[in-house]
């Protein structure tokens, strides 16, 4: 897999300064954790469940939730596990037709095979811990086609009994596989209860460092609480209650002093042109050029302005990747993830080994001041996120990898 192997090698070439390097399930958790990009979900009772996954991946689509949770009705859950047995069968059937049988570990720069380029990161979004062990057998040999699960409304107490089932599934199987615990609890949103809540998911998700992938905001659970629902004119962070349990989040579980996780963006839950009450976000100037302004347009009509302003907040605040409801949102998020040709510049000249001792130097585009150690972090975050999704060229702007993105 990699981000945008969907388009031609020409295509990428001409786009990127530095390629999204390729990576496949059995890269290093820290580049998974970075690459999961725009996570889409599908309830598990797709019939074409395989072929959908299939048609995605050839979109651009990297990682993948087959949700047995919210998504679905508490009576369809016997029928929903039951599809998804033969669903990842059928996968597994398909990647050994492409390939070498299964998910190989590639070599040390995580090189995919033909089997994996077909296949995106695969998850499933289980209800309780039980399912976890129960579906790891159910599964067998296609157990290889399968990253991890999600766990949903996590807390210390919760999630103690989902990872605990998760260790059991995977010293069962002989496969590694992850956790992505989701924050979405009214005791988290409450602020009586918040700051207890968010110790004890520290200590639990500490506990079990090297399995868990990455920690997922559900957002929509938050605004439940509230009786509350972001129009799409409005992003999370328009809405303040929301927007503080985000920060709170971040400041506990997103350090950059190596305690932290990747944290991910909560969902957009819009896809259709609805009745604006405000005007649109999206700014003409970058879309001056050529037929650009007719992609403006299709974006405002499918209300996806507000999509790209919240990604943008999304990474202001700390958060990386999204959760994505519809194929339309993913396009827009890999090309606000690749790092354009400045950021890669300013990053370079801040990790350089000479600047070791800090201090302070004039970005090479003579536009900023780059502080060498305040901004190391902010560095070395910044190339994790090069070495996946790539380095703009210089002259390539978000709407030139949009237009690419969507050309599938």
């Amino acid at each position: 897999m990699r981000h945008f192997g969907h388009i031609s090698p020409t295509a990428r070439e001409g786009l990127f300064f530095r390629e999204p390097r390729a990576f496949t399930a059995e890269s290093p958790a820290r580049m998974l954790s970075v690459a999961l990009g725009a996570t889409l979900y599908s309830p598990a009772t797709r019939p074409s469940l395989a072929d959908d996954v299939l048609k995605q991946a050839a979109r651009g689509v990297v990682s993948m939730v087959l949700c047995l949770e919210d998504s679905i009705d508490d009576a369809e859950v016997t029928d929903a596990e039951a599809n998804l047995i033969r669903q990842f069968a059928a996968l597994a059937a398909r990647a050994a037709e492409s390939g070498p049988a299964g998910r190989s570990p590639g070599d040390a720069t995580g090189t995919a095979d033909a089997a994996d380029a077909d296949i995106p990161l695969l998850f499933i979004r289980v209800r309780e811990p039980a399912q976890i062990t129960d579906l790891v057998r159910r599964l067998g040999d296609s157990v290889r086609m399968l990253s991890g699960f999600v766990l949903p409304k996590f807390t210390e107490e919760r999630g103690r009994h989902f990872l605990e089932a998760l260790a059991e599934a995977e010293a069962a199987c002989g496969r590694r596989l992850f956790a992505m615990p989701v924050l979405e609890s009214p005791e988290l949103l409450h602020l009586e209860t918040r700051g207890d809540i968010l110790q004890g998911i520290a200590r639990s998700v500490d506990k079990y460092r090297d399995r868990v992938l990455a920690l997922r905001l559900g957002v929509t659970d938050f605004c439940s609480a509230y009786g509350l629902r972001r129009a799409p004119d409005m992003t999370a962070y328009d809405v303040h209650i929301v927007a503080s349990v985000i920060a709170d989040v971040v400041n506990v579980l997103g350090r950059a002093d190596g305690t932290g996780f990747t944290i991910t963006g909560p969902v957009w839950e819009y896809f259709r042109r609805q009745e604006r009450m405000f005007k649109p976000q999206l700014r003409r100037s970058p879309f001056l050029e050529g037929s650009a302004e007719e992609l403006r347009t299709a974006l405002i009509e499918h209300d996806l302005d507000g999509l790209l302003r919240e990604i943008e907040l999304d990474r202001a605040n700390g958060l990386l990747g999204k959760t994505c409801i519809h194929p339309s949102h993913v396009a827009p998020v890999h090309a606000l993830s690749v790092v354009s040709h400045e950021e890669f510049t300013d990053a370079q000249d801040i990790l350089s080994p000479e600047r070791g001792g800090g201090g302070v130097l004039r970005s090479a585009y003579t536009n900023k001041m780059n502080e060498v150690k305040p901004h190391r972090a902010w560095a070395e975050r910044t190339l994790q996120r090069a070495e996946v999704f790539g380095v703009a060229r210089e002259d390539v702007g978000f709407v030139d990898l949009l237009a690419a993105g969507l050309t599938n």
